[in-house]
């Protein structure tokens, strides 16, 4: 259970998803040319099973009304389904950059939320970070937006909306045990077959590591982020975890940079720094908060 969890330590723990999606970039460059919904189909899987040895529990938490179902699969699967739509129908940069409002939207949304009130730390927290992850995408080059590619920009912005909207609703079902996760995780996984088969031609893994790093995808940025980041929108303060996973394509460009896999430019330390602060900023009253009882102590 995790009812008795502090708010500052339920924080803490969403955050560790963001670390996690991190390693989404890297794992997925090194799983080989997997399809994207074959991808989604099998990490997904994964995750869920894993989650379900871990958490024997889950069986019983799947026992949930419609509308946790509907809210659960609605957020895992319609985000993924809506984001990969956007990169088949709209350039990368500009489908990511659209997709990467959802922190924002979070920190907006919360406001909507009861006992939540939005400062102007969040905002211009948010605002900072969204110009540095602005920066690691488009590596401090130009972009614009063509009208030809209105239905992927539209796609991603869905995208957006629907993280955003999943994030901040699970506060509205914060009784329901996060173990419920691993059925949203495999019933995601089956409608990702689904599509898979539709849309797409198998390919599996050519070499050791590819699986390795197929069954890694599983296990962290899907399985256990997931698990944890219901945790955190649950319990923690949403708002910080919102300005916080700016921090995410920062991280995941690092790592590519340290595994080979992208050149290092003075861009991603501007971009860091923009992130940093705008991350602390946002978590003024959660910094300041643990200070003050520290120094209480």
């Amino acid at each position: 259970m995790t009812s008795h969890l502090s708010r500052s330590t339920a924080t803490f723990i969403g955050f560790t998803a963001v670390l996690l999606w991190s390693l989404l970039a890297f794992l997925t460059a090194a799983s080989g040319t997997v399809p994207a919904f074959q991808l989604t189909a099998v990490t997904f899987a994964i995750g869920g099973l894993s989650l379900l040895v871990i958490r024997p529990g889950a069986i019983k938490a799947m026992r949930q009304p419609l509308p946790v179902w509907v809210l659960g699969v609605g957020g895992l699967f319609g985000y993924h389904f809506c984001y990969f739509f956007a990169l088949r129908n709209a350039p990368p940069v500009e489908a990511g950059l659209i997709n990467y409002l959802w922190p924002l939207l979070i920190v907006v949304f919360s406001a909507l939320l009861p006992g939540e009130r939005l400062k102007w730390q969040h905002i211009a927290g948010c605002a900072l970070a969204l110009a540095g992850a602005v920066l690691v995408v488009t590596r401090g080059k130009g972009f614009g937006f063509d009208p030809q590619y209105s239905l992927g920009y539209a796609a991603a912005l869905c995208a957006a909306v629907i993280w955003a909207g999943y994030s901040v609703l699970s506060r509205r079902f914060a009784a329901v045990s996060s173990d419920a996760i691993a059925g949203f995780c495999l019933v995601t996984a089956l409608l990702a077959t689904v599509c898979h088969l539709l849309l797409e031609q198998t390919v599996w893994p050519a070499a050791l590591w590819q699986w390795a790093a197929l069954i890694g995808l599983g296990l962290g940025p899907v399985g256990l982020a997931f698990y944890v980041w219901d945790i955190g929108v649950k319990r923690g303060d949403i708002q910080v975890l919102g300005a916080a996973s700016y921090s995410a394509p920062l991280l995941s460009t690092l790592i590519l940079i340290l595994t080979g896999y992208a050149t290092y430019s003075h861009v991603i330390l501007i971009a860091c720094l923009l992130i940093t602060a705008g991350a602390v900023l946002a978590a003024r009253d959660l910094l300041f908060r643990r200070r003050s009882t520290a120094a209480a102590e």
